[in-house]
């Protein structure tokens, strides 16, 4: 869910990690129930200091004349392998392309959005949880993830069965 956020695997265990730290440090003691729902607000806390750093960093880069767009241009060598476990190319193809085109719409989705949806839809969160680990109302959760369903429904109906 962070790396989605983010979209650097390497930034993503970074905020995970200091977020688990965080919580433990500050609600170990807290009722287990409790537990999941705090971290991700913990989490979600540090997601919005992360975009926020780097929007300031983007800024001197900009002053500067540095892109800091290098990290897309690295290609991942396990890409590179053949999937010898697929026997049919295409299918495989179809599944990648759709791949790729969900990852893509999950980050083009407005911050709230993309945070309501990747807590319920793939974290399992409920409305309640999710509300508490964004900071907001159960029906600003319920609008925001409705909102993003919607949208990727939109931008994804060519890969629907």
């Amino acid at each position: 869910m962070t790396e989605f956020s983010v979209g650097d695997t390497d930034e993503a265990l970074d905020l995970v990690q200091d977020a688990m730290l965080g919580f433990v440090r500050k609600y170990s003691e807290r009722p287990e129930t409790e537990w999941n729902a705090l971290f991700y607000r913990i989490l979600q806390n540090r997601i919005t200091d992360w975009y926020r750093r780097t929007a300031v960093r983007n800024r001197f880069r900009a002053w500067l004349g540095a892109s800091g767009e290098d990290a897309d241009e690295k290609e991942d060598p396990i890409q590179t392998l053949a999937d010898t476990g697929s026997p049919d190319p295409a299918t495989s193809l179809f599944h990648a392309d759709a791949a790729k085109a969900m990852q893509k719409a999950v980050r083009s989705l407005p911050l709230r959005q993309r945070q309501a949806f990747l807590l319920r839809a793939w974290e399992g969160m409920d409305v309640a949880q999710t509300a508490y680990a964004m900071g907001c109302s159960e029906g600003s959760v319920k609008t925001h993830y409705s909102r993003a369903v919607h949208a990727l429904r939109e931008v994804l109906k060519e890969y629907r069965p």
